[in-house]
């Protein structure tokens, strides 16, 4: 049996979602703050990348706020390393003062800069030596969302550039970091903390007399149960860290404020499969929800062919008479059959389907050949849509094959578009008013600025329509 692939978006599906336009939110000089958003492994780190690339290179002074550890990042803008502060990024051909930063989060070093900054150097000191606060500092839940926060908060007051792209970090469901605030806020206003934190508020021998008596049962089952030594690091960090608990909530308080003010856009990012999506309506929804400005879906990695109108059942059958000795959609005029010489002056099909085969022996779901991008070396190439080698199959089986191998990479890929189409279009029926823009899948990594200026470009290009 035939194995039907999903056709062409029909009316209603992306080709009927508004189209996303990067450049007008990048030259919108009201806009402080751009969210790059969306479950791991879609490309947000890169998008967040080449955004400030363009916005820079368009005149605006940019820094990119990168959670992502990799190297390459780092690499692509010709810096050896990032880290918690904003380096310079040379090679941008910025225009009227554009300028590109760019810093990776060090999760502790913030925590370490928030402490040093809101307690007095002695106290400081107590809470950053403390073992306790070296463990929350480095691994409590929710502690790199909330610093990221924090971060953003922290160049947003500094006021030195006029444009923040944040690529959120990687985390098991993408809503992490919007929860994150609150939920610092909830532990330091948890039951727990407040009763380690009563003595402290009593203060002196009454408060020690408090711990005595009013914890003593309490004090035994938990230092049983995390020990002793643990239960008075937890004390001793919570009596320290009291004064502190205000400007936490506050500074919490005040990034949410931020997120969801008109100077704020998220971008959604994600790639056609069906997970990824799934993750991206849940957090349109979520942001609609809690009132922050979604600008619209970036879909990242899509798949395409120079060859779409050569459907994959066609380019299957074609295979199939190649493998069996038959001519495959014999055109009007075309008189060969097996062992008949080409009588075309024409450069034989086969010949450019062998050379393809050649340079692109990769597996369908590879990232995208030539063909995807240029519109040559395609299986249709040639006089007719799905002919058969013009010379006899008798007298060249190794060209036979090596079509017929090209033809069935066609149908794979074609297989693989339409059930990109059909997933996309499954999500734009669901929310028809998210613009959408899509990038495509590139043949490599990008490594470098110019690979960065590549990816936006394709950001702020239109779909082809036709």
């Amino acid at each position: 049996m035939t194995e039907k692939t999903p056709g062409p978006a029909k009316a209603g599906g992306l080709d009927a979602a508004p189209f996303l336009d990067v450049d007008p939110i990048l030259d919108d000089r009201g806009t402080r703050i751009i969210v790059c958003c969306g479950s791991g492994g879609v490309g947000k780190t890169t998008t967040a990348a080449a955004l400030g690339v363009r916005a820079a290179e368009r005149g605006r002074r940019v820094v990119v706020l990168t959670i992502d550890p990799a190297r390459r990042l780092a690499q692509s803008m010709g810096i050896d390393a990032l880290d918690n502060t904003p380096r310079k990024v040379d090679g941008i051909k910025g225009s009227d003062g554009g300028e590109l930063h760019a810093m990776m989060l060090d999760m502790k070093r913030t925590f370490d800069e928030i402490v040093e900054a809101h307690a007095e150097p002695a106290r400081a000191r107590a809470i950053l030596e403390n073992p306790f606060y070296q463990s929350l500092s480095a691994g409590f839940a929710g502690t790199q969302e909330y610093m990221a926060m924090e971060k953003l908060g922290q160049l947003r007051a500094r006021d030195e550039w006029d444009l923040i792209v944040v690529d959120t970090p990687p985390s098991r469901s993408a809503l992490d970091f919007l929860d994150a605030p609150k939920r610092l806020g909830s532990f330091l206003d948890g039951k727990f903390i407040k009763l380690l934190m009563a003595p402290a508020k009593v203060g002196g021998r009454a408060g020690m007399k408090f711990l005595n008596v009013g914890m003593s049962m309490m004090s035994g089952t938990l230092g049983k149960l995390l020990g002793g030594q643990f239960l008075g690091d937890v004390q001793t960090f919570v009596a320290a860290m009291d004064t502190m608990f205000g400007g936490f909530r506050t500074r919490a308080d005040a990034t949410y404020r931020l997120l969801q003010a008109p100077g704020t856009a998220f971008l959604v990012v994600a790639a056609p499969e069906r997970d990824a999506l799934r993750e991206a309506a849940y957090f349109v929804e979520r942001l609609a929800a809690e009132g922050m400005p979604l600008a619209g879906l970036v879909l990242n990695r899509v798949h395409g062919s120079g060859a779409g109108r050569l459907s994959a059942e066609r380019a299957r059958a074609a295979a199939e008479n190649l493998e069996e000795g038959r001519m495959a959609d014999q055109g009007p005029g075309k008189t060969g059959g097996r062992g008949t010489p080409a009588t075309s002056s024409e450069p034989s099909h086969s010949a450019t389907a062998a050379e393809s085969s050649a340079r692109f022996p990769a597996a369908p779901e590879a990232a995208p050949t030539a063909e995807d991008h240029s519109g040559t070396a395609g299986p249709e190439t040639g006089p007719e849509v799905g002919a058969a080698p013009e010379t006899g199959s008798e007298t060249d089986p190794d060209i036979a094959r090596l079509t017929a191998g090209l033809l069935r990479l066609h149908a794979e890929r074609m297989r693989v578009v339409g059930r990109e189409q059909h997933t996309r279009d499954r999500f734009t029926a669901l929310h028809p008013e998210v613009p959408v823009t899509e990038v495509a899948a590139l043949p490599g990594d990008v490594h470098d600025l110019a690979g960065l200026r590549a990816i936006g470009e394709r950001l702020s290009s239109p779909r082809d329509r036709s």
